[in-house]
């Protein structure tokens, strides 16, 4: 479920709220998404895989333990390595390889640009 937009890191872009499947979040007066209809998460990590700059936390649980109150809080899951641990496991994200490319097809030559190769 969706626990955390950490205003710090967020750039106002609205992807998240644009790819939320069951329109979780609404707009901030300061243009920082809001977690509006939290219980309406269906955990999907669309929000999260999108985030261009690591600003959201979807916790894979549904009960608030063990992380409770650091699900919460940017600064403990930045320093537990959760923040932007999610789009570094699909390999999404600046200077990020990708987690898979052999599933999805030949390596890469060195040096190959991932997009236009």
């Amino acid at each position: 479920m969706i626990e955390l937009v950490s205003a710090e890191r967020c750039i106002a872009c609205d992807k998240c709220v644009t790819v939320c499947p069951t329109n979780v979040f609404d707009r901030g007066a300061d243009g920082i998404p809001v977690i509006s209809r939290h219980d309406d998460c269906q955990t999907c990590f669309h929000c999260e895989a999108n985030c261009p700059v690591d600003a959201l936390f979807v916790s894979p649980r549904t009960s608030p333990e063990p992380e409770g109150a650091m699900a919460k809080d940017a600064d403990l899951l930045t320093d537990g390595g959760l923040l932007g641990s999610y789009r570094e496991r699909l390999g999404w994200g600046k200077g990020r390889a990708p987690a898979s490319s052999l599933a999805i097809g030949p390596p890469l030559r060195p040096g190959a640009d991932p997009i236009t190769s």
